[in-house]
């Protein structure tokens, strides 16, 4: 009796070049802080980590010098620049600006912003939960951003997104160092939710504020 004909054969997944593979792993690795500041990275020990040769490696750690994540030392490696207090309170200072601006903007809110903003603090509560850092931060950093998305201003939004490295990072540093800070960040997207579902423009801005205004507290030394 005749076989039946074999189905397709599946074609192989194609990889990404070397170079982009290299450059997502250090990338990756430095904003979850398995790369901290002050580790100091060689061509040789990325190269076996990502299966590649030297040349992309290179090429990954000179993208990632030019985004400001590491400082290349020839026949060295690459350091993994520490997050400064001055970085903090630049971002901080910038993140105001933006994110009070927008929720007054996005409030009264349509219902998909506030559908969307509940389902990321859930997730947010989830992975607090199994007590995954690197996802929280991922999460807090979607909730802010999609209050500026509904802003409805493109340019600003394009802004926003350019914070997004530097936000992750923070987050994590900031929750490693600060534990309790998880559960209070919870507290406050909620708070800040139940404003903007109210319809509380003035409410809402003062929630974001007080909010954001912690983290110019801890680099003082300081908690609240």
């Amino acid at each position: 009796m005749p076989s039946a004909p074999a189905g397709p054969v599946p074609l192989p997944t194609k990889q990404p070049p070397a170079a982009d593979r290299v450059y997502m792993h250090v990338k990756q690795a430095v904003l979850d802080r398995r790369y901290e500041g002050g580790t100091l990275l060689t061509e040789g020990e990325l190269a076996d980590a990502v299966g590649v040769s030297r040349t992309p490696v290179r090429e990954a750690l000179l993208k990632l010098e030019m985004e400001g994540l590491l400082k290349l030392y020839p026949k060295k490696g690459a350091l993994v620049l520490a997050v400064s207090a001055q970085e903090i309170a630049d971002v901080v200072e910038t993140r105001l600006l933006v994110e009070e601006f927008a929720v007054r903007r996005a409030v009264p809110a349509p219902a998909a912003l506030i559908a969307r903003l509940e389902e990321l603090l859930e997730e947010q509560k989830r992975r607090a939960e199994a007590g995954d850092l690197a996802e929280v931060a991922v999460t807090d950093r979607c909730f802010h951003a999609e209050i500026v998305r509904h802003a409805g201003n493109q340019i600003l939004s394009r802004l926003y997104d350019q914070l997004r490295d530097r936000q992750l990072r923070m987050g994590v540093a900031v929750m490693q160092s600060q534990p309790d800070r998880v559960a209070k960040n919870i507290t406050e997207h909620a708070e800040i939710l139940d404003r903007i579902r109210a319809g509380d423009v003035e409410g809402a801005a003062r929630c974001v504020r007080r909010h954001l205004s912690w983290v110019k507290v801890l680099v003082r030394g300081e908690d609240r």
